[in-house]
């Protein structure tokens, strides 16, 4: 029963496997919860002060502000990359990375240079063996991420745009849709794109002080600090409900495979009784 012994060996060992990876389940869950609630507390902000800005800009059409002129002739473009510090969470980092190579192909395509930020350790490693020029990086930043420690990794990259090294800045992360669904998703941070400005030429304007000059540069500032937040908290809610995902399925799997090897322990279990018995008889009757 050599053969029984290895099956029932790799039983126990798939089982003790199966419960890491359900414990993972569990964990994962909770924690998505918690990221979902944070996720949901930083969209109005970020929504309001977008109007904010955009009531500005439209009451104000021949300002300066650096972060709000689009620049016709683009030399480089710059990306935020958003990923997670942990891996077994399925294909959540695959798909962000493959997008964002195909993006960087078509801007090389037209001779247009790239160059990346990134957050979490995962874009960190896989970027390194890529072609393309990487400015700054900033790694484990929990479950619960800090603007406080983006702030210095994101001021590399609004300096680069205002002092022209790069004419347009994206920022490229998972967007939450559901529990089971979580797609990539390229958004442009600089110039600050304003939506619905039809809408916006019906409202107010504001009364100034400082001047608006002032204020629209402070604001935008804020404003792009507010996006790279929530689209940091997002990713953490894309990412613990990617591993809660990956770790179910992992366990299902588990358990299939107990079953089946269960099934081929009883096979070889009653093929060896079933020789025994035959030696027995035959044994029986030479005699």
């Amino acid at each position: 029963m050599a053969v029984g012994k290895e099956i029932r060996t790799q039983i126990a060992s798939i089982q003790n496997t199966a419960k890491i990876t359900k414990a993972m389940q569990m964990v994962a869950a909770s924690k998505m919860r918690k990221a979902q609630e944070r996720m949901e507390m930083s969209r109005p902000y970020a929504r309001r002060i977008r109007r904010v800005i955009g009531h500005l800009r439209v009451a104000n059409p021949s300002s300066q502000v650096p972060f709000l002129r689009d620049r016709e002739d683009i030399k480089k473009v710059g990306y935020l990359v958003v990923s997670t510090d942990r891996g077994l969470c399925g294909g959540l980092n695959a798909n962000l990375f493959r997008q964002l190579l195909r993006e960087i192909q078509e801007w090389q395509g037209q001779d247009i240079g790239v160059e990346l930020c990134l957050l979490g350790r995962k874009a960190e490693a896989f970027f390194k063996r890529v072609n393309v020029d990487i400015v700054a990086a900033q790694k484990d930043l929990g479950d619960i991420p800090h603007l406080k420690d983006l702030i210095g990794t994101l001021q590399v990259m609004l300096d680069g745009f205002r002092d022209g090294r790069i004419d347009r800045l994206f920022i490229i992360s998972n967007t939450f849709v559901n529990t089971m669904t979580q797609k990539p998703e390229r958004e442009q941070l600089l110039p600050v794109e304003i939506e619905d400005e039809e809408e916006l030429q019906q409202h107010w304007d504001y009364i100034y002080e400082p001047g608006p000059e002032e204020l629209l540069t402070a604001l935008a500032a804020r404003y792009i600090e507010s996006q790279v937040y929530r689209a940091t908290l997002e990713n953490v809610a894309c990412e613990m409900a990617a591993r809660m995902v990956a770790m179910k399925s992992a366990t299902d799997n588990a358990g299939k495979l107990i079953d089946e090897l269960k099934l081929v322990y009883n096979k070889a279990r009653q093929a060896a009784i079933t020789t025994e018995l035959s030696e027995i008889v035959s044994g029986a009757a030479a005699v």
